[in-house]
């Protein structure tokens, strides 16, 4: 059977509209932004995904070249809007972590990481916990199932006009400083006192250096803090993952 161009184009778009915006997810994505998941691994990893959750409903009986374009660009778009979702939560651990490295006197402390860039370490710290808690409550499962349920609440060749997705996302991006300020306020709290008590305790004995004493003990203080802290850490980073997730479900 012969094929033209523009046949060969729409009826490709069939596997190549769900692809679309299952590659561009897991572009964005910032669990899949690691130094191990190179390009190449990431579009097959799409392609395997888009395989396996395959369905003809998803996409029109249909297509026109012109509307194909139209579709895959709203795709392109809405996948990564999904990938750029799951940032949040990374980006408000990640200001937990500044916060607490600059209130604790480890600011200097930096480690260079593909993801973040030049971060603090105790950034670091918490961000590989909350990618280890990802996993841990079956994420990346979750992830996928919420990925196959979106293309029946937001289906293709849904119109843009009538879809609030994108005003939501930028809802979501005050989700990066409601995080950050829940997993470190307990610990700046405590770090608040002890300065309070320090500065006190300069103003009676002005002759104390207390660069050389306080700057140890708020390290100490803030590290067994953080020690205690980590269920409520924890609890607070699954929290967040969890309102992502209820997020995605749009």
């Amino acid at each position: 059977m012969n094929y033209d161009l523009v046949s060969i184009i729409t009826e490709s778009g069939y596997i190549i509209i769900p692809f679309t915006r299952l590659s561009a997810f897991f572009i964005a994505a910032p669990i899949f932004a690691l130094s191990a998941f190179n390009l190449q691994l990431k579009i097959l990893f799409a392609l395997v995904t888009t395989l396996l959750i395959w369905n003809p409903a998803m996409v029109p009986a249909t297509l026109e070249l012109s509307s194909l374009v139209k579709i895959l660009l709203f795709e392109a778009g809405l996948g990564a809007g999904l990938g750029l979702s799951l940032q949040a939560v990374s980006a408000g651990v990640a200001v937990a972590g500044q916060a607490l490295s600059n209130s604790m006197g480890l600011g200097m402390a930096n480690l260079v990481d593909p993801t973040l860039g030049n971060s603090p370490i105790l950034a670091q710290f918490l961000v590989i916990l909350s990618n280890f808690i990802f996993l841990t409550i079956d994420g990346h499962l979750l992830l996928i199932e919420l990925l196959t349920t979106s293309f029946q609440s937001v289906p293709v060749g849904f119109s843009i006009a009538s879809f609030d997705f994108y005003g939501a996302l930028l809802s979501v991006t005050g989700l990066i400083f409601v995080a950050g300020l829940a997993i470190s306020l307990p610990l700046l709290l405590v770090i608040l006192v002890i300065n309070i008590a320090l500065g006190v305790t300069t103003r009676s004995a002005p002759s104390l250096n207390v660069i050389s004493i306080g700057f140890p003990f708020i390290l100490i203080v803030g590290m067994l803090g953080l020690l205690l802290a980590l269920p409520t850490i924890v609890t607070t980073i699954e929290g967040v993952w969890q309102t992502v997730f209820e997020f995605m479900v749009l």
